[in-house]
């Protein structure tokens, strides 16, 4: 339930308004600050989200005017999302590789490079910034000829860098590309990763009335029953229906796991990682009594924050989930577990970039571990929905087969496609469910989509 915005294509001539701290040339410290952020999460795994908060964020974002804010989170997103071609396309305009010790160089090279191929700013503009960044840098200077004259010409060659680039290089870093081709094939994996450019939609969990809301609010509701913004462009607090708590943003895809318990009116239902609340706020509308888990005392604040605006009530516990012991056992449980996020990556780019398979062992690992935990907590017959947003198999189809083979008391109990209209491609032989980035389809790329998650059913038989 984060309030976000739908990312914004800066106009031309919205870069140039430097902040407080701004050096003399306009936009200057925009291009700086983002460079900075893009080395952070490419040779330190920074994640994106943490350097871009308006309170807490990196001190040279945080110094840069709204506007500038806004030209720095467009250029990351679009330079995170395209770094593959990127690379590939300045590459190919060298006679030589850079030195390896110039990393800083490539970081401002492809900071201009995403904003010449992929953002309303003027080439020029582009290019004349990274030269001065490149002066500005003593790490840099002796490359500001090269610099100067490389970004002139993928400028002029940017139509055929980008059909010829764009043909035969994945989107994707070569590890998760990898990977994907290796689980669903090579098909498969370029649409995911095609999937992946466009950035998602805006998804609304309505409370009642889905037409209605999505014709005040100018969307469509999706076979799911989401509501899809896909054009819209503005602060969703500004939206109708927002003070009034009467919905909230959940992407499509996040809103199924809840949707799995069938019938939950009166009964006691523990949501184990529960920040930021989308899934908490489902269990509660559908009649149950929730208690709600979160190990971080911000996030849980965040939590009730978010419950308040919905006019939803729920025991909260900060508490972590794998040390978790209640007085009496539940009926059901939500596990929403702690994952590699690599289903999220139209909202965040950085992920595949700070991720790495090891990674993806590593969470399975606690994922397993959580979800043991988490059938304990449940009464004999009791359902635990287990769900994550990656989209390995690592983290969910493996790891739940080898759960069932290990526990005898524990049963799949198989999704039916009349649980999930319109996304029968989403429910494996088994019953198990796999969404994919590249489901959904719309009438444009904006309009289609949805996050990766998996989640199973899962009944505790004694």
């Amino acid at each position: 339930m984060v309030l976000t915005t739908k990312p914004v294509r800066p106009k031309p001539g919205s870069a140039f308004h430097g902040g407080t701290n701004a050096p003399e040339k306009p936009g200057l410290a925009a291009r700086q600050a983002a460079s900075r952020l893009l080395a952070a999460v490419i040779d330190k795994k920074a994640s994106l989200d943490g350097m871009l908060d308006n309170t807490s964020g990196n001190p040279a974002y945080l110094a840069l005017s709204p506007a500038d804010r806004g030209l720095v989170r467009a250029i990351l997103n679009s330079a995170l999302r395209h770094l593959p071609r990127i690379d590939a396309m300045i590459g190919s305009l060298l006679k030589t590789p850079l030195p390896d010790g110039a990393r800083a160089l490539q970081h401002v090279l492809a900071v201009a490079a995403a904003q010449i191929l992929y953002l309303d700013v003027p080439d020029r503009a582009a290019v004349d910034l990274a030269v001065e960044q490149a002066n500005d840098d003593p790490r840099n200077k002796r490359f500001a000829s090269l610099v100067n004259a490389l970004l002139r010409r993928l400028s002029s060659e940017k139509e055929r860098l980008l059909s010829e680039v764009g043909a035969s290089v994945p989107a994707l870093p070569e590890w998760f590309q990898g990977r994907l081709k290796a689980v669903y094939g090579p098909e498969a994996a370029l649409a995911i990763a095609e999937a992946h450019l466009a950035p998602a939609a805006i998804d609304l969990t309505v409370k009642s009335d889905p037409e209605g809301w999505a014709k005040r609010l100018g969307g469509v509701v999706l076979p799911t029953g989401s509501v899809r913004l896909a054009d819209y462009e503005g602060s969703v607090v500004d939206l109708e229906g927002y003070a009034d708590g009467e919905w909230w943003v959940q992407d499509a895809a996040a809103a199924i796991p809840a949707r799995l318990f069938g019938d939950l009116q009166g009964k006691r239902v523990v949501d184990l990682c529960a920040a930021p609340g989308g899934k908490t706020a489902q269990l509660i509308h559908a009649g149950a009594k929730v208690t709600a888990l979160d190990m971080s005392t911000n996030r849980l604040k965040r939590l009730r924050e978010n419950l308040d605006r919905l006019r939803f009530d729920a025991e909260l516990i900060e508490r972590n989930a794998g040390d978790y012991q209640p007085d009496e056992l539940f009926d059901a449980a939500l596990l929403d577990a702690p994952c590699s996020s690599t289903g999220t990556a139209r909202r965040h780019p950085d992920v595949p970039w700070t991720k790495g398979l090891d990674d993806v062992r590593k969470l399975a690992g606690v994922q397993e571990r959580l979800l043991r935990h988490a059938l304990s907590l449940v009464k004999p017959g009791g359902i635990v929905v287990f769900s994550n947003c990656s989209l390995d198999p690592i983290e969910g189809e493996e790891m739940i087969e080898r759960l069932l083979r290990s526990m005898a008391n524990v049963s799949l109990v198989p999704v039916t496609a009349s649980v999930l209209p319109g996304l029968a491609e989403a429910i494996s032989s088994k019953g198990e469910v796999r969404t994919t980035p590249s489901m959904l389809k719309g009438e444009t790329a904006a309009a289609s989509g949805m996050d990766g998650f998996y989640a199973c059913v899962l009944r505790r038989d004694a």
